[in-house]
């Protein structure tokens, strides 16, 4: 019987075996590797894949692109630069690398992220191609994790063996792996916070491990708790934390009273919102008879009670900042200290560390006075009070205005203090806005709640006289401070809050929407740049636009943040600045008021190295602070438009690109897409060079800027979407 002749079966070439070749030796070019090695990282043991390698190295080592370090183990030959970057990823999956080293953001594709996730610190070489006009390459090494924690919804799998998370942040583009025993008993569909503990080599998708279970989708303190744990922040202090700060003796004592100067004799009040639980400023005001009057900024002694090297300054520290969402307030000290201690109400005496002033009717500081004193505080006025006093131009307080607290200074004396320091800061601001400081006065989106924390409506926070003569009086004081250590000789280090001038680019890509609109801005230079964008913001106030134009107007300017090196405040126009008004909320100024009274006391200058560091971390979590409240306003407003999913509104178009359209409502400010999908009138492109989507056959164009009627399509709390349908334009 003969045997049939098996047929040869013709094994596939591995695809884009040169460019996996290349890329494995690259990314770990100081070492080398034989077949073998390079067969296992690809996944492959069959002879003919092991052959086709063999080849494919000969190949490339005799076109001298990688080279023979000892007998059959191969390096790749590095004849390209590599560099240092920020990966910034796209919910698509591609990104841009944000390196010093060019002026353009280098484009990656997908598939050469290589296990890059948004925010990571990576080295990258370049290819010598450009993609649609930018730069484009390949990421080699995750240098350094932006994050190693993410919320998300877990789903068990296969009889319950092993989970998935799928994250919450539309930019992490894989599930993360999370084995049966490391998911801390949650349910299916519970949302979670998961910490990524490894990615091996060969698997699609990282692993991980719950660290929390935050509760059902949806669900309002879920979604809240949620917010803050995707961005590592705390809602809650440790045990630890808590009873420290209940031990500490906050009674005021004639001992120390001793120590500082006696202000309590000193009209004194305090001008807050009507809504505040802390209040950790306070402004006293005297006639002194010779043309001049004594005004005093108050600021709560935090640092008289947070000392440093205790547990409770450790957590002041890492935290740095209080967070302030829709419904509550995540502090930064307990509420002992917070709301308490350091909280300067009516009828109370209170520890203070207070910047002095004698100025005269110029508003032009005459004299200056720094240091520790303690204060009572005669009354307490709501912004809307105070501003009922300003608005009646007389000198004694309207009837219709009920004062928190009732003081034992005449109400005349009250009235009349606000009248002046109202005058007086009005003097103020007109100068700081002629030597070129800009008024970003962005409307503030506030909501009515009920007991449940449920919205029941949306209103804008406005600025008016009342809160213009506290900011201005704060900025002194933050400005004379700063001035104060800044001018010393020699150089002392001191923690500086910092705003640089904007970018060319920035300024050009806004004049350039702006145009848009028919504004014209002037950035010849710095005189005429804030002009312009004084005159821009004046103009567009009221208008449907406002919202619109003041948002890209901030974020054509630089970031403000902390610093001990000053280069000034660009948008105050200040050449000196600092945070020392609100230590109850921000740690910078808790370390400006340790500074201030060290060198008040002959301390030689601090070390700006431990300083600088403490500036960096400080503005991060600032950073992330404003990132946090954002979202918990975002997800409020789409809270908010689930009650009114029938009813049209007018919006604004907020943004164009290729794949919609947001808009944002008129009325509440709510943003939202419309996907270019759901506009099935025509068949719409974008037009980049127009900010606009333009119908093909209809030639309709919806522009940047352009009014539209729109209704919900689709509310979703758990990834903080609002998607809307087209209806049209207004009639």
């Amino acid at each position: 019987m003969t045997r049939k002749k098996k047929g040869k079966t013709k094994n596939k070439g591995i695809s884009n075996l040169t460019n996996t070749i290349l890329s494995i030796l690259k990314k770990e070019r100081n070492q080398s590797f034989n077949y073998k090695q390079i067969a296992a990282k690809i996944g492959v043991n069959d002879a003919s894949s092991r052959n086709q390698i063999i080849k494919k190295l000969r190949d490339l080592q005799g076109k001298q692109e990688i080279e023979e370090v000892e007998r059959g183990k191969f390096k790749a030959v590095i004849n390209t630069e590599y560099h240092k970057g920020i990966l910034d990823l796209s919910a698509r999956g591609s990104g841009y690398i944000i390196c010093e080293d060019f002026d353009d953001d280098v484009y990656v594709a997908s598939n050469n992220i290589n296990k890059g996730l948004d925010g990571d610190e990576v080295e990258f070489y370049l290819y010598k191609r450009r993609k649609r006009g930018k730069l484009e390459g390949e990421i080699t090494q995750i240098l350094k994790r932006a994050k190693s924690e993410y919320v998300g919804v877990i789903q068990m799998q296969k009889n319950n063996n092993f989970a998935f998370v799928v994250p919450d942040n539309t930019k992490m583009y894989k599930d993360i792996f999370v084995p049966i025993n490391k998911t801390l008993k949650a349910e299916d569909g519970d949302k979670v916070l998961v910490k990524l503990e490894d990615w091996p080599e060969k698997a699609d998708s990282p692993y991980g491990k719950v660290l929390q279970v935050l509760g059902k989708p949806g669900e309002h303190n879920t979604e809240i708790h949620s917010i803050l744990a995707e961005y590592g922040l705390p809602y809650e202090f440790p045990f630890e934390v808590e009873d420290f700060a209940n031990k500490i003796d906050t009674s005021i004592t004639p001992e120390e009273i001793a120590k500082r100067r006696d202000m309590r004799q000193t009209l004194t009040f305090t001008i807050d919102p009507k809504d505040a639980k802390d209040f950790d400023d306070a402004l006293s005001f005297k006639e002194l008879g010779n043309g001049l009057y004594e005004i005093g900024i108050h600021i709560a002694d935090v640092s008289h009670y947070v000392k440093e090297g205790t547990v409770l300054d450790d957590e002041a520290y890492e935290r740095a900042t209080s967070i302030y969402l829709v419904d509550r307030v995540v502090p930064m000290l307990p509420e002992i200290l917070s709301n308490n201690a350091c909280s300067l109400r009516p009828h109370e005496e209170k520890y203070t560390f207070s910047a002095v002033f004698q100025i005269n009717d110029k508003a032009e500081v005459k004299n200056q006075w720094f240091g520790r004193t303690v204060t009572y505080s005669d009354a307490r006025f709501a912004y809307e009070e105070a501003q009922a006093v300003i608005e009646s131009k007389t000198n004694h307080i309207p009837q219709e205005v009920s004062l928190t607290g009732k003081a034992y200074k005449t109400d005349e004396a009250i009235a009349n203090a606000i009248l002046k320091m109202d005058t007086l800061a009005k003097i103020m601001r007109r100068q700081r806005m002629k030597n070129g400081a800009i008024s970003f006065d962005k409307v503030e989106v506030k909501f009515d709640l009920d007991d449940q924390a449920n919205p029941t409506g949306v209103f804008f926070k406005t600025s008016k006289d009342a809160n213009k003569l506290i900011e201005e009086f704060m900025l002194l004081a933050n400005k004379k401070v700063a001035e104060f250590i800044g001018k010393q000789s020699p150089k002392k280090t001191f923690v500086y809050r910092i705003h640089d001038e904007p970018d060319d680019s920035k300024l050009a890509a806004l004049q350039n929407i702006l145009g848009r609109f028919g504004y014209k801005l002037n950035f010849k230079d710095r005189k005429t740049t804030t002009a312009s964008l004084n005159n821009l913001l004046k103009e567009v106030n009221g208008k449907k636009e406002q919202n619109l134009v003041d948002t890209l107007a901030i974020r054509s300017m630089s970031k403000a943040e902390y610093s001990t090196h000053n280069i000034g405040h660009y948008g105050l126009a200040f050449d000196y600045y600092s945070h020392f008004t609100s230590p109850i909320r921000r740690y910078p100024d808790v370390m400006a008021h340790r500074l201030l009274q060290y060198y008040i006391d002959g301390g030689k200058s601090a070390n700006e190295e431990v300083f600088e560091e403490k500036c960096q971390h400080s503005s991060d979590m600032e950073n992330l602070a404003t990132k946090a409240e954002r979202d918990s306003i975002k997800y409020m407003q789409i809270r908010f438009m689930e009650d009114h999913k029938d009813e049209e509104f007018v919006g604004v178009i907020s943004g164009v690109t290729d794949w919609g359209i947001y808009v944002e409502i008129i009325s509440n400010k709510c943003e939202g897409m419309v996907s270019v999908r759901d506009m099935k009138d025509d068949h719409y492109a974008f037009d980049q060079d127009h900010y606009a989507m333009i119908g093909r056959n209809t030639k309709t164009m919806y522009q940047l800027g352009d009014e539209v009627v729109v209704k919900v399509k689709n509310t979703d709390l758990v990834k903080k979407h609002l998607d809307f349908n087209l209806i049209g334009k207004p009639e």
